[in-house]
């Protein structure tokens, strides 16, 4: 399934300020089921892009302006083919296909933080919340993630917040709501108290619309989901959001430990709080576009 996604950001201040440089996140994955054809970031102000890879492999645009301006206008457009079973087998090694099992040596070691509970639970409430998840003594590894993921979705009721940040995942427990990255954060923090290694996962989500064939356009904004390692089968998706395991209609951007690691643009000025003034973020997921096997990411920014 061919994706043309187009991103917008645009910050306004009241007058011109200093930008200082801008960490930009809006290259996504290549993997055997997803393929770039062509990328293209672009600012205004016109902006001198470095490109690099942070500590997990992310590729990151680094954007230094020279000129002061009271609006900055961050654009990617990028297609992609995304070509991820509805219906993924996944062939996990056999010691993993019942919980709980356990990881080699150096797989814990590669996993490391991964594997760590993230957030304080002096009560044990989460590890609690986790444990109860679990069907018996022995149970089906991908049932039981599946039930996790489920539990959470059935939990708490999806809303949208614009609030900056990620809400602790007993806070998130507690108000039974909150947005696709603390629902995905939950999942993350449950899966580590079980011991299972978790990752955050930043992107985009394409929903067919049946109702409305004649338009396949989505408005939205970035998603967050979470992946989990099982041995054999590497890095599995699962979105607590929509309660969906595997990678179709997702387009993986970045991954981290965290959510807070993966933001699409990160950056600051220099001047007064009070001259931030709005922040707009505009999404567009289209089914279809023109491929083009020449990457241009970058040459316009």
């Amino acid at each position: 399934m061919l994706l043309t996604i187009k991103h917008t950001t645009v910050y306004r201040y009241c007058r011109p300020v200093t930008l200082l440089p801008h960490r930009l996140m809006l290259i996504p994955r290549s993997s055997h089921t997803l393929d770039l054809r062509s990328t293209r970031v672009t600012t205004s102000p016109l902006a001198q892009i470095e490109w690099s890879q942070d500590v997990f492999g992310n590729v990151i645009a680094t954007a230094t302006f020279s000129e002061a301006a009271s609006e900055l206008v961050v654009s990617s457009d990028i297609v992609v083919d995304q070509g991820a079973s509805a219906w993924p087998i996944f062939k996990i090694a056999p010691h993993a296909h019942s919980y709980p099992f356990g990881y080699s040596t150096a797989e814990r070691s590669t996993l490391g933080e991964l594997l760590v509970p993230e957030y304080e639970d002096v009560a044990g409430e989460m590890e609690k919340w986790a444990r109860s998840i679990v069907a018996g003594q022995r149970t089906d590894t991908l049932s039981l993630l599946q039930d996790l993921s489920n539990a959470v979705r059935g939990s708490c009721v999806y809303a949208r917040r614009d609030d900056e940040g990620t809400q602790p995942p007993l806070d998130t427990l507690r108000a039974a709501s909150g947005s696709c990255r603390d629902l995905a954060t939950l999942f993350i923090e449950a899966a580590r108290h079980l011991g299972i290694g978790a990752r955050a996962v930043s992107g985009y989500l394409y929903d067919p619309v049946p109702a409305a064939p004649a338009d396949s356009r989505q408005h939205g904004t970035t998603h967050a989901w979470a992946e989990v390692y099982l041995p054999c089968a590497g890095w599995i998706a699962f979105d607590p959001t929509n309660g969906r395991m595997g990678e179709a209609h997702l387009v993986p951007v970045a991954t981290a430990r965290n959510i807070a690691q993966i933001k699409p643009v990160d950056g600051s000025f220099v001047g007064a709080p009070e001259d931030f003034v709005a922040l707009e973020v505009d999404v567009i997921v289209a089914q279809g576009g023109v491929a083009d096997d020449s990457l241009g990411a970058g040459l316009d920014a």
